[in-house]
């Protein structure tokens, strides 16, 4: 048995291996709060020779964790004394056992730690990937009171970081050999030890046998335009995820049957409705509809048919018409004429509010009701406050292409992009950069008042106007609609900043934070889950001139952005990545009575191409294109403008029937030329 700090080495001599170890970033000296890391001991049982020993050690050595010791045994009583050696270690505050020849993935010490960290989680398990010439499969512990017989019996528990108090409350300190990952997940269930899980590979296993893939469900994804915009992009990503847990999609767009502006007039889609009964699906995944309907029939027929999940993007499937109900007193009593924003996105005629209110109460409480999926902790709270008694809701996490989002050479990244090399950039991203919900008035009074030499600004998204800011040094790129080309933009800023108040989450805070930027924003609603405080960025009381204040320290510490970017990698990496949310969506079908069939696992198994989501892959995703629509001609641009000086950001009732009449006339005459 020989142990020892471990020491710098750069390959691990594994020729197939589906990864590259490349330069890592440097782990900030001391976690968030200014501890220390904690102490972990790695013990490495005996393998089949030294080369599987000289395997692991190097994929050890390439964590470049702080404080870190290694334990190699020659047999399975040396592993039993090693365990017990570093239990009694009061210096130990973590251990993991590897057996030779598996590899830890990159960075995966310091991911597992930062989130036992963050939880006050006992223990910790990440992604498993199993390679033998090429990747057959990825996998992770699942539920612990599921059959064992799932899981696997081999030896080594790389996949999971124990805290030193969880062993001794355990007595496995002499266990000969140690357990495997499945048997040790049960036992500290068992014993009511808080587990937490990170969606990210810890463990790379060569495994010629591979795991038996569990038959996945036939899934509708149904949307209103299909995945353009804030909310599309959301829903197929999700859509990915379960793709990538081995389930089968089908994409539906309603408006491929009615288009946008007949969306307040439209609640049959009979088409769509029939093509997806037809298709015997086991469930319908639906999210963001106001763009093609205003209420929830379609919605209350399918769901009468089969299982359906609708992903909270927004709270319109709680109230009579509007995404955000905000402050709005009329809610409380229910949504009627009374409401105060009906000209406003999604619009809907004032004397049909009570009667989309009540209808989408009738859905929520029907013997077919639907699952509610909640992003975040500040919507999962919303929808319970305002849906009715018993409705199910389950929280997910949304899915981002952690590979693609991804730290970069900022310096580099500017010189490509036009960018000032030498100036602090502070990026603000939506995809209509101006709307009024993003805070934008609020934005603007920022900006002015940090603004200085040496302090530049990017706007990514719609902005009729960039001259309203007055700033002479704002780089305004327009809409981006490539996953790859906005992770670049991101890359290469300071600091990320967002005025918005409302949001279910916040999906640009964590693109940012993913690209290793650090985010300043308001301390509220979804927000305060998509910024974690004093780790991935700043939030700050939702008060006039915080968000400034907030700025300004950042642009004035050099040091702590970086320190804010490097965490931010790290946990969002592990908390939003396509893995996190296909298992937060397992869960939470395996939680519903809706869907008998998804029943607890004991492993949950992903395909190969999972893999290719994380940035370490050989073979990495390339990342979506088409997010958003294309820039706007001028003269688009200048009758938008001039419609929002005369209406406003609203829409007139006797406006949105010129256009619904117009949409039906243009449909009416293409009919008649095709039938000639």
């Amino acid at each position: 048995m020989s142990h020892g700090p471990i020491q710098s080495q750069d390959d691990h001599g594994i020729a197939d291996w589906p990864g590259a170890l490349g330069p890592r970033p440097p782990l900030p000296d001391t976690l968030p709060d200014g501890r220390p890391w904690p102490q972990i001991v790695v013990v490495i049982l005996p393998g089949a020779g030294e080369s599987d020993d000289a395997a692991t050690l190097a994929s050890v050595a390439a964590q470049a964790y702080p404080r870190l010791r290694h334990v190699l045994c020659r047999d399975a009583s040396q592993a039993g004394k090693a365990l017990g050696i570093a239990c009694t270690d009061s210096n130990t505050d973590f251990l993991l056992w590897i057996a030779a020849g598996d590899l830890l993935a990159p960075s995966a010490l310091a991911a597992l730690c930062l989130e036992a960290v963050l939880t006050g989680a006992g223990a910790v398990a990440g992604l498993r990937v199993l390679f033998d010439r090429g990747v057959h499969g990825l996998d992770v512990l699942g539920n612990p009171a599921a059959p064992l017989s799932e899981a696997g019996g081999r030896s080594g528990c790389g996949d999971i970081l124990v805290s030193r108090k969880a062993m001794l409350r355990l007595a496995l300190t002499e266990t000969n050999p140690p357990p495997s990952s499945a048997v040790l997940w049960q036992s500290l269930a068992a014993a009511d030890i808080r587990l937490s899980r990170i969606g990210r590979p810890v463990l790379l296993r060569r495994d010629p046998a591979g795991e038996t893939a569990v038959a996945g469900l036939s899934v509708v994804s149904l949307t209103d335009l299909g995945y353009g915009g804030g909310a599309g992009i959301a829903h197929r990503r999700l859509a990915e995820a379960l793709d990538l847990a081995g389930h089968r999609i089908t994409h539906v767009r309603l408006a491929d049957e009615s288009p946008p502006a007949a969306a307040e007039w439209t609640d049959a889609f009979p088409r769509t409705e029939s093509a997806i009964l037809a298709g015997r699906h086991d469930l319908v995944l639906a999210g963001n509809l106001h763009g093609a309907t205003r209420v929830g029939g379609v919605i209350e027929r399918l769901a009468a048919e089969v299982p359906t999940a609708l992903a909270l993007h927004d709270l319109f499937a709680l109230t009579g018409r509007c995404a955000h109900p905000k402050d709005c007193a009329v809610i409380a009593t229910g949504c009627n004429a009374r409401c105060p924003t009906p000209t406003e996105y999604p619009q809907l005629d004032p004397a049909r509010i009570a009667a989309a209110h009540a209808g989408k109460r009738r859905l929520l409480t029907g013997s077919a009701a639907p699952l509610l999926l909640a992003n975040s902790d500040w919507t999962e709270a919303r929808a319970r406050a305002l849906a009715p008694d018993r409705t199910t809701i389950a929280p997910v996490q949304l899915a981002f292409p952690t590979g693609v989002f991804r730290p970069r050479d900022r310096a580099a990244l500017r010189r490509q992009l036009g960018l000032p090399e030498t100036d602090i950039l502070v990026l603000f991203a939506a995809v209509i950069a101006d709307a009024p919900d993003k805070g934008f008035d609020d934005l603007v009074a920022t900006m002015a008042r940090v603004a200085r030499p040496g302090i530049g600004f990017v706007a990514v998204g719609r902005l009729d106007d960039p001259s309203v800011f007055g700033l002479a040094n704002l780089h305004a790129p327009g809409p981006i609609g490539d996953e790859e080309i906005l992770a670049q933009w991101y890359a290469a800023c300071d600091v990320y900043l967002t005025a918005s108040r409302l949001e279910t989450l916040g999906q640009t805070p964590i693109e940012a934070g993913l690209c290793g930027t650090p985010t300043v924003a308001y301390r509220a609603t979804g927000l305060t889950s998509a910024v974690i405080d004093g780790v991935t960025g700043l939030l700050v009381d939702p008060r006039t001139g915080t968000l400034a204040e907030g700025l300004e320290a950042l642009i004035a510490d050099a040091p702590r952005r970086r320190r804010l970017g490097a965490f931010a990698r790290i946990v969002l990496e592990s908390r939003f990545s396509h893995a996190a949310a296909a298992i937060s969506l397992h869960e939470a079908f395996a939680g519903w009575a809706g869907i008998p069939s998804v029943a607890p696992r004991a492993r949950l198994t992903f395909r190969p191409a999972m893999l290719d989501r994380f940035a370490f892959a050989k073979d990495r995703h390339a990342g979506a294109t088409g997010l958003v629509a294309a820039p706007s001609r001028p003269i688009v641009r200048t009758l938008r403008r001039a419609k929002q000086a005369v209406f406003g950001r609203g829409m007139p009732l006797w406006m949105r029937r010129a256009l619904y009449a117009a949409t039906l006339l243009r449909r009416s005459a293409s009919r008649r030329t095709v039938s000639r």
